[in-house]
């Protein structure tokens, strides 16, 4: 069985790996574009922020372990075109501008996704930077020190990450967004209220509901929003990502923003073509829909999938909660699944409960509140959403509320499981027990 394998980021390396376990006969080729593999971009604000030392560490493979492994490994390779009728690719090798063609039993889509360029004047000039890859890391890294003064477009994790890492080391910081609020696709509004409190009090600008038009300026960079301008000496544009698919446009079935739409095994409608991670959509189990989530947590699971499953179908695929989380100045916040806004724009029945409690007794030497939130149907009570806030470490009760809608469980089984009591650690009912029962007090008619 000949493999080719497109792409080696999370999903790829997972793939490569779970192929050879499986299959340690296989003929396996990976054909990467970049000169490195495995990166861990959600690291790249930890590594601003000074809080991981050595940037070498975000990596977790190397071509090497892939070779030793026994994948033929390919660096710096680009593949041009993909002809899935007779199973050929056209390969561009980068370092000798040399081309040739290949042929596979099996092809491997894990390409990933490309940074969302919105159509705004000017967006090309030097002072406006990425955040994606090993190298916008590096680069990132080089000038912080040149540039006090900062701008962020794009309030989704990341941006929220960038904004709080800039903001740690002294620089003035604008984050910039459409939407009115941050972090608006996770977080209803009583956790973004809080989180904006936090940026505002660490002396971030938040110009909130402005949509940049242009950018300009070679000293300084004038970014002119529909409410005016701003004066920054550098912005980084975080306004989203997209499938990196264009190989395969119109060759197999695709969700209309390009992401490869897979059954359950992997595969594509091409039953030879499998795809994984940033490139293809989830299954979203909330929703019971496919969407497109691109998260390193579903590549890896993917990636492994299409080991398991490259011979022939074996192993289902589980689908998503979207489970999420991160840090920003000492506050742990954390969602999965639905928010009440994503059920109210999908014409989803729910109800929401919102409940804060202290997360251990109050007779202890210290206590944190928690704020949370549970999404959940109210003619079924099946758990739908949920997402939680404290300066306590709360993110592993994201995992368990995603285990429930990944379960189907409802609040009334959320509300009385068996949960450990020790006054170190939580009270007689876990602070995830009274949040279920606060929404059985809500259905009460």
């Amino acid at each position: 069985m000949k493999v080719i394998v497109i792409g080696c980021t999370h999903a790829g390396t997972f793939a490569v790996k779970q192929i050879l376990k499986r299959h340690p006969d296989a003929d396996v080729t990976v054909y990467e574009r970049n000169d490195n593999i495995s990166f861990l971009s959600c690291g790249i604000a930890l590594y601003l922020d000074g809080k991981v030392a050595d940037p070498k560490g975000l990596f977790y493979s190397n071509p090497q372990e892939l070779s030793n492994l026994g994948a033929n490994v390919k660096m710096l390779h680009n593949i041009i075109s993909v002809d899935n009728t007779n199973k050929k690719i056209k390969v561009e090798d980068l370092s000798k501008h040399e081309t040739f063609e290949d042929t596979y039993d099996k092809l491997v889509m894990t390409t990933g996704s490309l940074p969302v360029v919105p159509p705004i004047e000017g967006a090309d000039n030097p002072r406006v930077h990425f955040c994606k890859n090993w190298h916008d890391a590096q680069k990132l890294f080089q000038i912080a020190k040149y540039n006090k003064r900062v701008a962020v477009i794009g309030g989704g994790y990341i941006g929220a990450e960038l904004v709080e890492a800039y903001s740690n080391h002294g620089h003035d910081v604008t984050l910039i967004d459409t939407n009115d609020r941050v972090m608006h696709k996770y977080f209803d509004k009583a956790f973004t209220d809080k989180i904006e409190t936090n940026y505002r009090e660490h002396g971030v600008k938040l110009n909130l509901g402005e949509r940049v038009q242009k950018f300009a300026g070679q000293d300084e960079l004038t970014i002119t929003t529909n409410k005016g301008d701003t004066v920054v000496d550098m912005a980084i544009l975080c306004v989203g990502f997209r499938p990196n698919t264009d190989l395969l446009k119109g060759k197999v079935d695709m969700m209309p923003n390009g992401a490869i739409i897979t059954n359950e095994y992997m595969q594509s409608s091409d039953p030879s073509i499998y795809g994984a991670g940033d490139s293809v959509a989830v299954h979203y189990n909330p929703t019971n829909t496919s969407a497109y989530i691109p998260l390193a947590t579903n590549a890896v699971r993917q990636g492994i999938l299409v080991g398991d499953n490259i011979e022939k179908p074996t192993v289902k695929y589980m689908g998503t909660q979207s489970s999420s989380g991160l840090e920003l100045y000492g506050e742990t916040i954390v969602s999965t699944g639905l928010t009440m806004k994503m059920a109210e724009q999908d014409n989803i029945d729910a109800h929401q409960v919102i409940f804060e409690d202290n997360y251990r007794p109050e007779f202890m030497p210290t206590t944190e509140k928690i704020l949370m939130s549970l999404i959940y149907d109210p003619n079924t009570r099946r758990i739908l959403g949920g997402a939680l806030m404290s300066k306590h470490d709360v993110s592993q009760s994201a995992n368990t509320l995603s285990v429930c809608i990944q379960n189907k469980n409802t609040i009334d089984d959320l509300a009385m499981v068996d949960m450990l009591f020790q006054p170190n650690f939580d009270r007689p009912f876990n602070y995830l027990n009274l949040l279920a029962q606060a929404a059985q007090d809500k259905e009460i008619k």
